[in-house]
C-alpha cells in the first residue's frame, strides 16, 4: 500500500497488526496514544508500590529544579496543563507538605525537606530504571528523530488550528 510520488498517504483505521510497509497510513493519534497510555501506566504502577503519585513526583521536580524557590502559585500554574484536572496540583502541594516533603516559607514559596529530596533522588532513580526499560532496542539518535517529528506534528496542529 505505497502511495503515489507526490501524493498524501491515505489514512487506514488504527490496526495493531501494522506490517512495516504499512505504517505510513496508520493514525498518529492511535499510536502516540498508546504509547502515552502504556508509558503513563508502567510509571505509576511502579510509583505505587512506594506510595508516591507521579503529579507528587512533577511537583518534588519543579520544586527542585531552579535557583529560587517557586511560590506555590507558579507551582500550580506550570504544572495544571500536565494534571488530569485543575485542581490537582494544588492537591499534590497539600499533599506534601503533610507528608513533610515540602515546606512553605511565609510568602508560599515552596522547598524540599531533606526527607522530600531523598524521596525526589529514589524516585529520579526509578524513572530512570524505567526509562531503560522503554528505550530497549532504541538508540539515541532513534528516539530524538521520533520527539522531533512528534514536536513538528504537533506544531503542524497547533499552526493549522490558529488560522
Amino acid at each position: 500500500m505505497r502511495p503515489l510520488p507526490g501524493t498524501a498517504t491515505d489514512q487506514a483505521p488504527a490496526d495493531p497488526a501494522a506490517t512495516d510497509d504499512m505504517l505510513a497510513t496508520q493514525p498518529i493519534g492511535y499510536w502516540s496514544g498508546r504509547a502515552q497510555a502504556a508509558v503513563t501506566r508502567q510509571l505509576r504502577d511502579a510509583m505505587a508500590k512506594i506510595d508516591v503519585t507521579q503529579p507528587q513526583y512533577w511537583v518534588l521536580n519543579r520544586v527542585n529544579g531552579g535557583p529560587a524557590a517557586p511560590s506555590r502559585e507558579e507551582v500550580v500554574i506550570q504544572l495544571t496543563p500536565l494534571a488530569d484536572g485543575p485542581h490537582e496540583i494544588a492537591r499534590v502541594i497539600d499533599q506534601l507538605l503533610h507528608r513533610g516533603w515540602l515546606r512553605a516559607d511565609a510568602e508560599q514559596h515552596l522547598r524540599l525537606t531533606d526527607t522530600g529530596e531523598a524521596a525526589r533522588v529514589r524516585l529520579r532513580e526509578l524513572v530512570t530504571e524505567l526509562r531503560g526499560a522503554v528505550h530497549e532496542g532504541i538508540s539515541d539518535e532513534e528516539y530524538v528523530a521520533a520527539l522531533k517529528v512528534l514536536r513538528r506534528m504537533v506544531a503542524n496542529v497547533e499552526a493549522a488550528g490558529a488560522s
